[in-house]
């Protein structure tokens, strides 16, 4: 078989329907809109039912509203802090990470005060609890609360109003 041989098969071309083109086309007067009616008339916009009540309308209500800007932390336990590192051993998000408490280093999380301190370490932290801060330095160990990062672009835009850049 050559390539000057070869051709579509039966049916799998076919022309456009040219519609509006007269009644000898078979496509003519009402251009294959049928007779009166609002499809005819002009566009439906989606989701419209005919008047009756459309089933967004017709699925059950959430009730409230969930809040896009909410930054969701992670729980870490001092206990498990001092369980899982020596003394002395400076504890943030990468290190959190690699021991495999967050699912990634820029995760924001929290310490909380369950467990002992059982020995001094530094904790840096977006978030410690008042117990906490205070079980740390009872241990003789430091903590640094880091700044929260813009988390959302709701954040991003009320920092730049503050800023007085917008």
């Amino acid at each position: 078989m050559d390539q000057h041989d070869l051709k579509q098969a039966a049916g799998a071309k076919r022309d456009r329907k040219r519609v509006g083109r007269g009644n000898a086309s078979g496509h003519g007067t009402t251009a294959t809109r049928g007779h009166k009616g609002q499809r005819k008339r002009g566009t439906v916009r989606p989701g419209f039912e005919g008047g009756q009540i459309p089933l967004v309308r017709r699925a059950p209500h959430l009730r409230g509203f969930k809040n896009f800007a909410r930054v969701e932390y992670q729980a870490i336990s001092l206990g498990i802090l001092s369980e899982r590192f020596p003394a002395g051993a400076v504890v943030d998000g990468i290190a959190l990470f690699n021991a495999r408490l967050l699912d990634a280093p820029d995760q924001p999380f929290k310490v909380l005060a369950k467990g002992e301190a059982l020995h001094a370490m530094t904790v840096k932290a977006p978030r410690l609890s008042e117990a906490a801060k205070q079980a740390l330095t009872a241990a003789g160990g430091s903590f640094e609360e880091l700044a929260p990062a813009d988390r959302t672009p709701r954040d991003r835009v009320h920092r730049r109003k503050a800023e007085g850049k917008n």
